[in-house]
């Protein structure tokens, strides 16, 4: 069934890529709507009149107490019963850098066995002891049942984050393995794992892990940031690609979709396709 595909972009305190997130969005085709946090809790706006929620990237309240953590405290306290329902009812949830982090915080991710509410895994400070901006290769695990990522093998797109490092106990990895939860891991420009290797691995995650989603595929969270690869002069290879073509007497060609939006655009689509 065809109709308008709502996507409810958050803002608020010390978010930053919630206007590059609704740009996106309506580059897939959807209806964004940057919402402020406080007018969810307040009841101003609700959950029901959308089908998708992006926890966007960005440093929530400071990151003062960890990167997430008094985001999704906030969250869960006035709007935890509200976000398990609207996951249940079959939302799409993506979260974007900070956004991830707060889903992990939330509990709403990996979401094992329909658990939406306990922490069991973390995102950490990185081993290398700074702030990461940079570019990665991103090797897709097309298994994987995340809504988001289908027909996707590879993509490149940029991270920005100092807390990005993956990390859970053996078991929770365990199950995150056996359910294709992994969707996503470091790789090499080749697409080879990256084996913890840096800077091809930024933070040096667990099993290069750079984004999961839970059982059902429908909610997402990744470091790097989708938003933020919008148009083909994006990507820092632009120019050489472009000058390559000049010099072998060919146009430059501008290849839309990006990786970035085609995440997107599998999102609003799916929502077009399987949402009643």
């Amino acid at each position: 069934m065809k109709h308008s595909v709502n996507a409810l972009i958050l803002s608020g305190y010390g978010l930053n890529c919630d206007n590059e997130t609704a740009f996106a969005f309506e580059q897939a085709g959807a209806r964004a709507e940057r919402v402020h946090i406080n007018a969810l809790i307040s009841g101003q706006k609700t959950l029901e009149d959308f089908h998708i929620l992006a926890f966007v990237g960005g440093f929530s309240w400071g990151d003062d107490h960890g990167a997430g953590v008094i985001q999704a405290h906030r969250m869960k306290t006035r709007l935890g019963k509200d976000m398990v329902a609207f996951v249940e009812r079959g939302g799409l949830v993506i979260g974007i850098c900070n956004g991830f982090q707060t889903l992990v915080n939330l509990g709403l991710l990996p979401g094992i066995d329909g658990d939406y509410a306990t922490r069991s895994v973390a995102l950490i400070a990185n081993d290398c002891g700074n702030f990461r901006d940079d570019w990665v290769t991103l090797a897709v695990n097309t298994a994987s049942p995340c809504v988001f990522t289908k027909g996707i093998a590879s993509l490149d797109l940029p991270i920005r984050h100092g807390e990005g490092k993956f990390f859970c106990e053996p078991d929770i990895l365990a199950a995150l393995a056996a359910n294709s939860q992994v969707v996503m891991r470091y790789a090499d420009e080749s697409g080879a794992p990256a084996k913890g290797r840096f800077p091809q691995n930024p933070n040096g995650s667990v099993d290069d892990i750079a984004g999961i989603c839970d059982t059902t595929g429908r909610v997402f969270g990744l470091m790097p940031h989708p938003e933020a690869y919008n148009h083909p002069t994006n990507h820092p290879h632009w120019p050489l690609q472009k000058e390559k073509a000049v010099r072998s007497g060919q146009s430059p060609v501008f290849a839309f979709p990006t990786d970035g939006i085609r995440l997107f655009l599998n999102g609003v689509d799916f929502v077009k396709t399987e949402v009643s």
